[in-house]
């Protein structure tokens, strides 16, 4: 059985590296060409690139896991965060690409807000810096969690002279196959291998699903219905206000994720954001409604066969497992690799542009050649990834939990700011440096209360992502019209 599995994910793993070493010999030499591949990426691959770091190990882990143990109701996340993709597509897309190749071009966030507003510049690289590399520590973490999931459940005891538990040896390969192709061919390498791995991805959301429910031999096939718990195909059962707002708010946070929007400033042109925000968005509903279909199938196969799942987000690795041929199997295993590593590579690949272009270059060697910076900004990969093994290294650790405090972090820290520093010509320097802290500090202390969980005389919690997106727009707006100039008149 694991002969064939692991053959073809050994093929899988070989063809990244391929990709990454191509990557080297085309756009390296430089930091435009290491960070943003030149700004020349095709609508397709800047497309399935967006799509595929997005959505990350929790769209075959996090979201099918969810909804496997409540039901339909979970489906409001995906609802909420297609939603939220459409509109960031149309809002911040062509304007993030146009406005930062005027605006110095600039190469990261942290660098186009400097741009943008010059007289807090050094205050603007170094807390939205500090804020990517902290929360994409914990973001990274999450993927991590997944490759030690996958290899726990799938490949225990796979080298039996290592004196590591199954768990950490995923999290250790999974890490270092990333690392290989990111460090070696930089931003290219990231969106070319996730293209292969949004294109992956989408294959098995689409057939895992159909093979649960309609699979030859008849154990495979059978009604969703079958499921004994009330309410389990309800899009409504048991939701209240707190819980509607809270999946649906996800949506919020696309306008502030760093390795997400990064790919709108390296389209080719302005003009070909449309076909790829057409491509995107067909490749994200697909996908979603794919992620949908395994866990509330994959409940019904489970019960229907009596089956026992001890860890809900394991649900596409059981039923890859039982219901393939292990080269098949190798094939879908490589797709949740896929989901996890495109993530992983663009959100180390982020993390070490902030440390390398916002730290090392402003504070260090601000005359640093070209290759120098390269240089440096693979050393930040490495070391971003040794900090999320370390988070990771708790096998109690959730996908979906993790994933929620990043994603929540960055909606709030970026999210109002990037809006409104496209769309509002008002907006101050300490305004965006307001709001940076107000988002990331009502996140961190919504956390830290655990009312994302429960709230004081409420039955349930609220998302932190909620709050801390109201904050921070607040904080930039008032701050904003209260540090204006005087002599230019604010709009009502």
């Amino acid at each position: 059985m694991q002969t064939g599995t692991l053959f073809s994910l050994a093929f899988y793993f070989i063809a990244m590296i391929a990709i990454g070493l191509w990557a080297w010999k085309r756009s390296t030499d430089t930091s435009e060409g290491y960070l943003l591949a030149g700004r020349n990426l095709p609508p397709a691959v800047a497309a399935l690139s967006a799509g595929a770091s997005d959505m990350s190990g929790w769209l075959l882990l996090g979201l099918p896991g969810a909804l496997y143990a409540a039901g339909l109701v979970e489906a409001w996340i995906g609802i909420g965060l297609f939603i939220g993709a459409f509109v960031n597509w149309f809002v911040v897309a062509p304007r993030l690409r146009k406005q930062t190749e005027e605006r110095g071009n600039a190469l990261t966030i942290p660098e186009f807000l400097a741009n943008r507003f010059p007289d807090k510049a050094v205050a603007l690289r170094v807390v939205s810096a500090l804020i990517i590399v902290v929360f994409f520590a914990v973001y990274t973490a999450a993927g991590l969690v997944g490759g030690g999931k996958l290899f726990e459940t799938s490949f225990a005891g796979i080298l039996p002279g290592v004196a590591m538990s199954d768990y950490m040896l995923g999290i250790w390969i999974t890490a270092l196959v990333v690392l290989a192709y990111t460090m070696i061919g930089g931003f290219l390498a990231v969106s070319l291998t996730d293209f292969v791995q949004g294109l992956i991805m989408v294959v098995a959301l689409v057939v895992m699903p159909l093979v649960v429910m309609f699979g030859s031999g008849g154990e495979a096939g059978g009604s969703l219905t079958e499921v004994d718990v009330p309410g389990f195909l309800s899009l409504t059962e048991g939701l209240t206000l707190l819980a509607f707002i809270s999946t649906i708010s996800w949506g919020l946070g696309y306008f502030g994720q760093p390795h997400i929007i990064v790919r709108f400033m390296a389209i080719d042109t302005v003009e070909k954001v449309k076909t790829a925000r057409n491509i995107g968005m067909s490749w994200m509903g697909v996908a979603l409604l794919g992620s949908i279909g395994i866990g509330i199938a994959g409940r019904a196969y489970v019960e229907r066969n009596g089956l026992v799942v001890e860890d809900p987000e394991t649900i596409f690795i059981v039923l890859a497992n039982l219901l393939f041929h292990p080269v098949i199997t190798g094939f879908l295993l490589a797709a949740l690799l896929a989901a996890i590593m495109s993530t992983i590579s663009s959100q180390l690949l982020v993390a070490s542009s902030s440390l390398t272009e916002d730290f090392y270059k402003l504070f260090f060697r601000k005359q640093a050649s070209e290759r120098e910076s390269v240089n440096v900004g693979r050393i930040c990969v490495a070391l971003v990834a040794l900090a999320a093994i370390a988070i990771a290294s708790d096998p109690e650790s959730q996908v979906l939990g993790l994933v929620s405090n990043a994603w929540a972090g960055f909606g709030a820290a970026f999210g109002p700011l990037i809006i409104l520093s496209l769309t509002w010509d008002r907006m101050t320097g300490a305004g965006a440096v307001a709001g940076l802290i107000a988002g990331a500090g009502t996140v961190a202390a919504w956390i830290a209360l655990g009312w994302n969980n429960q709230m004081p005389g409420l039955d349930g919690g609220l998302y932190e992502i909620v709050p801390g997106f109201i904050v921070s727009w607040l904080a930039i707006w008032l701050v904003s019209k209260a540090t204006a100039k005087a002599s230019e008149p604010l709009p009502a």
